[in-house]
């Protein structure tokens, strides 16, 4: 392994700007991953761990949760799975001389990508109270640190324990026990802040919060309808099930404000016809929708549906499955045919005849399955917007039947797997009971804080120590300005990671980070080597095997970072083996068995190359675990997102070369930026009707009700195919504009798609 000396910062000085992209992936994609690859980790490494990606027996990919196929490729990998593996399996490691070189005040005027760039990390430091430099720690001395620390609060709930959705299900499972074994339900996530919607929306209406399909339901279906979400650049894999879905004959439409180049056309770099041929034509239908008129397109079509119904009783809507399954159905109709068209078309952009075709392709498709991501789950009225996704597959059946239901996509790699572990600040009272009786001891019942409580209650002093397994919250949440005084307001903030991130730079009076291992690395433990297990978005559970030694010696797992804090924390106040668990991760899983339904004879069916599926009532039996014991179709009302004079809609999103927070480059292949992230996307009609031109430097305001200056000074305006009344800027850096109490509705997800702004000239 070596040690680099630190790279200078990049800036945006010498952007380029080109035309956008019109395909996906193919000869471009292999060579922006596996140049790398060879580059930084070396032919022999590279092939290792590229030939175990995604393989039965190998490691699980850390960049999404798109699931497997049965029968798996050589490459089983995208582009930015392989960019994930190099940035996680790099030799470069953070030199001890690092921290004295560099202060914390140092680091806060660093870029994502110059941290991120220093290597690994390697041995554990402390940032002591008063002092702007952290200093290497031994692991005792860490860890004795932080039991003071968390001992020392008047009540438990004064500590927060964020999770991130890397994390494997075991150190998921022993977090959640170690917190609630402190004596508090602070257990914030990520997907506080991406799915949280979906989880509402659909365990109030179809009795789980996850996806109703298998991996092989793409290929029996008629018709997907993608809405919200660029698979090209978030879960490329996806392409290749839509593609094989074209093949066998379905339909695709894309409901989205910009034209993503993935859900146009996708070369396949593992097909003959995607090197040298045209590849694949994705969507058949285009919808460029508004920002937040999704809702109004959905009830727009579930109305038409009723209206076809009506013209030929018995022939559209599913009257057998309505009334075996559902409730609500007769309140649905009258609601529905009040929906008004002219208020449908301002709020979505679109025409009529747009909206009359999509109807249509789905009236005449038997097996229909409707996917969504972050582009529906972070508006205001998301639940209800999920809901009314429902609402349209219930009408024709399109749950518990080969080929269609629901597919939210998640985008963190085991974000789904945590939340089944019990990382949720409300995890209901049969989870809570089981978990006591399984350890003896009684767990805390009141709901703790979410990722925007957990802001607010530091803002207001209740929370003094938080701690982060994995993840980057100080950029990840919304607010920036708030959120980073929020976070210096605490006694002491902790963090487990693999590479230096934002969140290192943003700290509490004392603050200390814990290197660990990754998904690559070989985890040996007392009892031998272990591997670890994930859930992915279609809720199968596989193991996750390491491939390689660790970058350094000395570095923890997750697993036992919590299992060594637990002991030096909660001494014998509580009887639980930590030691075993931290030994034999058998010994988790037997935990789990007992704990979580569905997990009977965990280990041997995790550790098996098949991996298993968790039960799933509307998936397997159309049984549906609600309040009405049915799946219940619901009125929801219609808000239409109003755009104040003068300003623009805004919507935060990824770059190609970029995984969450994590920046892997300055570039954006697909919409022809390169070296440079400080842009905006604006419709060139909208540029001429503020007055603006491309290239053109401006202010970013946002316009909010309170007295708070949210602003992006000097951003580079790009013309681009945006969806009139929209804008688009890059996260992490737009998460400044968008307001800390600008929240969805019921799941408290910041409202980072639909951000009201002001562009302005800047001043010379």
């Amino acid at each position: 392994m070596t040690e680099k000396p630190p790279v200078a910062d990049v800036t945006d000085a010498d952007i380029t700007v080109g035309e956008p992209k019109e395909w996906a992936a193919g000869v471009p994609g292999v060579l922006h991953s596996m140049g790398p690859a060879i580059e930084q980790l070396g032919v022999a490494r590279t092939l290792k761990l590229m030939t175990s990606l995604n393989q039965k027996g190998g490691f699980d990919c850390m960049s999404c949760a798109w699931p497997d196929p049965d029968k798996r490729k050589v490459a089983e990998f995208c582009e930015n799975g392989g960019k994930a593996v190099v940035w996680e399996a790099t030799p470069v490691l953070v030199p001890r001389t690092f921290w004295s070189e560099h202060s914390i005040t140092d680091l806060l005027d660093k870029t994502e990508y110059w941290l991120g760039m220093q290597g690994r990390l390697t041995e554990p430091v402390w940032k002591p109270a008063g002092s702007d430099h952290y200093e290497p720690v031994s692991w005792q001395k860490a860890f004795e640190l932080i039991a003071a620390k968390l001992t020392g609060l008047d009540s438990p709930d004064q500590a927060s324990f964020y999770t991130s959705g890397r994390t494997s299900n075991e150190a998921a499972f022993v977090y959640q026990l170690f917190v609630r074994a402190f004596g508090t339900n602070n257990l914030p996530d990520c997907s506080n802040m991406c799915h949280e919607s979906t989880s509402l929306a659909m365990a109030e209406v179809v009795g789980i919060g996850k996806s109703t399909i298998a991996y092989d339901d793409f290929e029996e279906t008629e018709l997907i309808i993608v809405m919200g979400q660029n698979p090209g650049t978030n879960h490329p894999r996806m392409l290749t099930a839509l593609e094989d879905a074209k093949q066998n004959g379905a339909s695709i439409v894309a409901v989205n404000p910009l034209p993503e180049a993935g859900l146009r056309r996708y070369k396949n770099p593992q097909k003959v016809r995607g090197v040298v041929g045209h590849g694949t034509e994705i969507a058949d239908q285009f919808l460029q929708i508004r920002l937040g008129g999704d809702m109004a397109l959905l009830q727009a079509m579930s109305k038409r549906v009723i209206q076809a119904e009506l013209a030929a009783p018995g022939t559209v809507v599913d009257h057998a499955f309505i009334a075996e399954h559902t409730s609500g159905y007769d309140a649905f109709v009258e609601h529905a045919l009040q929906v008004d068209d002219d208020e449908v078309v301002r709020a979505t952009g679109l025409t009529v005849e747009e909206i009359d075709e999509v109807a249509d392709r789905y009236i005449r498709s038997n097996r229909t399955i409707i996917t969504w991501a972050m582009g529906i789950t972070q508006h205001t009225k998301a639940v209800d917007t999920i809901k009314e996704i429902i609402n349209l597959l219930l009408l024709r059946g399109n749950i518990g039947r080969p080929g269609a239901g629901a597919s939210p996509i998640r985008g963190h790699s085991n974000v789904q797997g945590d939340r089944t572990m019990g990382i949720w600040e409300q995890m209901p009272d049969s989870f809570l009971d089981a978990l006591g009786k399984e350890f003896h001891f009684e767990p805390p019942r009141e709901h703790g804080v979410d990722a925007l409580k957990g802001i607010q209650a530091m803002q207001r002093g209740e929370v003094k120590f938080w701690m982060g397994m994995g993840g980057n919250l100080v950029a990840a949440i919304s607010d920036t300005q708030l959120a980073e005084a929020a976070f210096r307001g605490t006694e002491m903030t902790v963090q487990v990671s693999t590479k230096l991130n934002r969140s290192h730079a943003v700290v509490g009076d004392e603050a200390l980070i814990l290197p660990t291992m990754g998904r690559t690395e070989i985890d040996v433990q007392a009892s031998g080597p272990q591997f670890v297990s994930v859930e992915d978005t279609v809720c199968s559970v596989h193991g996750s095997h390491g491939q390689v030694p660790p970058v350094a010696p000395g570095l923890l797992s997750e697993v036992a970072i919590v299992c060594e804090l637990a002991r030096a924390t909660l001494g014998d106040r509580v009887a639980i083996d930590w030691s075993a668990m931290q030994a034999d991760y058998g010994v988790v899983r037997d935990h789990i068995s007992r704990v979580v339904p569905g997990f009977d004879d965990y280990s041997r069916r995790a550790g098996s190359k098949e991996g298993f599926v968790l039960p799933n009532g509307p998936r397997d039996s159309r049984t549906f675990a609600t309040e009405t014991g049915k799946a219940m179709i619901t009125v929801n009302e219609l808000e239409h997102v109003e755009r104040p004079e003068g300003t623009l809609l805004l919507q935060t999103l990824r770059s190609h070369d970029q995984y969450n927070t994590t920046i892997y480059s300055l570039n954006d292949r697909y919409r022809g930026i390169k070296k440079g992230r400080q842009v905006v996307f604006v419709n060139p009609l909208d540029l001429a009707e503020l007055g603006l031109t491309d290239g053109q430097h401006v202010d970013i305001t946002t316009v909010w009700h309170d007295d708070l200056e949210r602003v992006l000074r000097g951003w580079r305006v790009v013309e681009y195919p945006s969806a009139r009344g929209c804008a688009a800027a890059y996260f992490p850096e737009a998460n400044v504009l968008v307001p800390l109490d600008s929240a969805a509705k019921g799941s408290n997800t910041p409202v980072s798609k639909a951000v009201p702004v002001r562009l302005t000239p800047t001043a010379a």
